[in-house]
């Protein structure tokens, strides 16, 4: 079983159970998520199963759309209204500086990483340095809020300023940090109360299966093609499928860097890059099980 599922993850689920309740229902030991979704967050999780999972690593750095609500006047430790509050303080600020605070935000930039996150520093996850209370220095990471706006109406509720915003961002981008950070800008502190991944790369939340639709067999996996459908695909003979089969060299004669190769019943066989030793040649960067 090869093939990928687009999941509408729901709230209280780790990326982590989500891949494990596929993999126990399909019997697959392969699967693998393509982009961590925080328990408290719903959305896009894209899972790859059996050879698909060779796939990972390409759909990852596709970009990701999210929607987040802000709530400006508190702090926590996970920079998530699910934290510990650290500090509470009376916000209200008005519509036209959060605009402009908001704008001022796209573009490239270095954005410190949560502490309660997975990145690895000297070997350890930074979230088991926050449990055991070590101070450590934070790792910044090169991000792209590409796109970026304002969706709603303000509200001011409890003291509190609350609003939500549309984003369209790079990989590697925490929208955790990316509150902290408008929050900052306004010269106040906030948490992010509501995350929904509402796209990543061509995959939209309207087109992904609940769990419920996994288990109870309402779903179709997805072929491999479908899922690169910005990468050259050409169907090939059986002369052709035998060298590609065993990893062979070939002429690059389709003028690309990257393509799919598919057999007559246009299933997946390989992933062909241009080869940088040899010019005008093509080598094999992913293979794929047919069945």
């Amino acid at each position: 079983m090869n093939g990928v599922l687009f999941i509408n993850k729901e709230k209280g689920y780790t990326s982590r159970d989500v891949v494990n309740i596929i993999s126990k229902h399909l019997k697959v030991k392969k699967v693998g998520h393509t982009g961590t979704l925080d328990p408290m967050a719903t959305g896009v999780l894209i899972v790859c199963v059996g050879s698909a999972t060779k796939l990972v690593d390409i759909i990852t750095n596709e970009d990701k759309e999210y929607i987040a609500e802000i709530t400006l006047g508190i702090e926590t430790d996970t920079l998530d209204i699910t934290g510990n509050i650290i500090k509470e303080e009376k916000v209200k600020i008005p519509k036209e500086k959060i605009i402009e605070v908001i704008n001022s935000m796209k573009g490239s930039y270095n954005q410190e990483v949560p502490m309660y996150s997975a990145i690895k520093i000297d070997g350890k996850r930074l979230y088991e340095y926050a449990r055991n209370k070590e101070k450590i220095d934070l790792p910044k990471r090169l991000v792209n809020i590409k796109e970026i706006n304002l969706i709603d109406d303000i509200k001011y509720i409890n003291d509190k300023t609350i609003f939500k915003i549309k984003c369209l961002v790079s990989k590697g981008t925490y929208i955790r940090s990316l509150v902290r950070d408008i929050a900052s800008k306004l010269n106040t502190i906030g948490v992010m109360s509501e995350l929904i991944r509402t796209k990543q790369g061509h995959v939209k939340v309207e087109d992904c299966y609940n769990l419920d639709d996994i288990i109870n067999n309402r779903y179709q996996l997805t072929n491999i093609k479908d899922i690169l459908p910005h990468i050259k695909q050409v169907i090939i003979d059986e002369k052709l499928e035998k060298d590609i089969l065993n990893g062979k060299i070939i002429d690059n004669i389709y003028d690309t860097e990257k393509i799919l190769f598919l057999d007559k019943n246009n299933n997946a066989l390989a992933l062909y890059q241009s080869y940088e030793k040899r010019k005008n040649m093509l080598k094999p960067w992913k293979m794929f099980k047919v069945k």
